[in-house]
């Protein structure tokens, strides 16, 4: 029997990576060849009898030490159990795989400099933490240990292979999986009881959104295409620390009572059956969950260049891809898809696209690959 161990450092109900960790795990308890352990610092739920928890939660002292001492801490665990692979969903040098769900920081921080004043920027290219991140990221793709990359997208490999000098043949994408039974084209008599139960208006076009860290998810340029076009109602289903901000924004704009924030939730699939459309302006995101699970549910998708689910779209077929901050080009897509035959035919294309990633998808390409790794040990 194989041991695999996974790292991922915590796991959060409404975190995309780690629902991804999840999926994974639920997939992979299935192979009885297979005998699956996570090691992380703190993890939402219990232990099932699939896969055991090694805790690694040493102290907290600063964001560095945060991600430092943890890899020290797993680093340990790994020694002393002898795993046979190692899967890493953080920047640990040594693993045998990583997972490159954040893709490329170096992107991230390219990406975020273009809504950054220049004295941000200037204190940003100084951030300690930011350098450490880029060091450990740099030295874990040189580590003679790293034997395969798992990519959400072909976006996240072809940064890769642009800015690290990592062999193309151990780079594989393995797109995530979606639960199409769960996240499922929904009747319009349920469409208009789930709008009753949440006291949103029935005739209205709803725009979804789905994400934490608004910053990064593009809320700001969303909220202001729903203002441009004059057509939509904003469902905002995520928290930020600075959510009073995007308040204001609303305010300001005179979209109000048009934008509603509804905090983190356990299960979405309800909001994205009462919803038209999904938008995700997203700054950088390799390719998040929402958008398979958006498009699952028979929803058109809305998202930016840099967002690896943008290769799952095709304008006019799917949805539409703009920059993420040309609220002009995003505002027209909204409007576009205001015609209700187009927005049926792209909801329908876009459950067909995604209707091959599920569980099983997801646990042949893992298993193949980790399968392939320990043939040629």
């Amino acid at each position: 029997m194989t041991r695999l161990a996974i790292i991922r450092q915590r796991y959060r109900s409404d975190g995309g990576a780690e629902r991804f960790v999840s999926q994974a795990l639920i997939a992979l308890s299935e192979n009885s060849q297979l005998d699956v352990n996570v090691i992380t610092r703190s993890w939402e739920g219990k232990p099932t009898t699939e896969y055991q928890v090694f805790k690694c939660d040493p102290k907290v002292s600063s964001r560095i030490s945060r991600e430092k001492d943890f890899a020290t801490c797993a680093l340990n665990v790994i020694a002393e159990e002898g795993f046979d692979l190692v899967q890493s969903h953080e920047r640990i040098p040594g693993c045998d795989i990583y997972r490159a769900g954040d893709g490329v920081h170096k992107v991230w921080l390219e990406q975020r400099c273009r809504i950054l004043n220049p004295i941000q920027r200037f204190w940003q290219g100084l951030s300690k933490y930011h350098k450490y991140v880029l060091s450990a990221e740099r030295e874990m793709f040189n580590h003679p240990q790293l034997k395969a990359v798992i990519c959400n997208s072909d976006m996240v490999k072809a940064e890769i292979l642009q800015c690290f000098n990592a062999p193309p043949e151990r780079i594989h994408v393995i797109h995530n999986a979606v639960d199409s039974e769960r996240f499922c084209p929904v009747i319009d008599a349920e469409k208009k009881q789930l709008r009753n139960d949440y006291k949103l208006p029935e005739e209205a076009n709803i725009a979804i959104y789905v994400g934490s860290g608004f910053q990064r998810k593009g809320l700001d340029a969303a909220i202001r295409a729903v203002a441009l076009s004059g057509k939509y109602h904003l469902l905002v289903v995520g928290k930020d620390k600075k959510q009073s901000r995007y308040e204001a924004l609303c305010k300001m704009l005179g979209i109000a009572d048009k934008v509603h924030f509804i905090g983190v939730q356990q299960d979405t699939s309800p909001f994205y059956k009462l919803a038209d459309v999904m938008l995700l302006p997203t700054l950088y995101d390799p390719f998040p969950n929402v958008i398979l699970e958006a498009m699952s549910s028979g929803l058109p998708v809305i998202t930016s260049t840099k967002c690896g689910g943008a290769e799952f779209i095709e304008n006019g077929r799917e949805g539409f891809v703009t920059d993420a901050l040309d609220t002009a080009g995003i505002s027209e897509a909204l409007l576009t898809l205001d015609d209700v035959e187009l927005r049926k035919s792209c909801g329908f294309q876009a459950r067909k696209r995604v209707e091959k990633y599920d569980n099983r998808y997801l646990a042949d390409r893992l298993s193949g690959l980790y399968q392939q790794l320990l043939i040629s040990a």
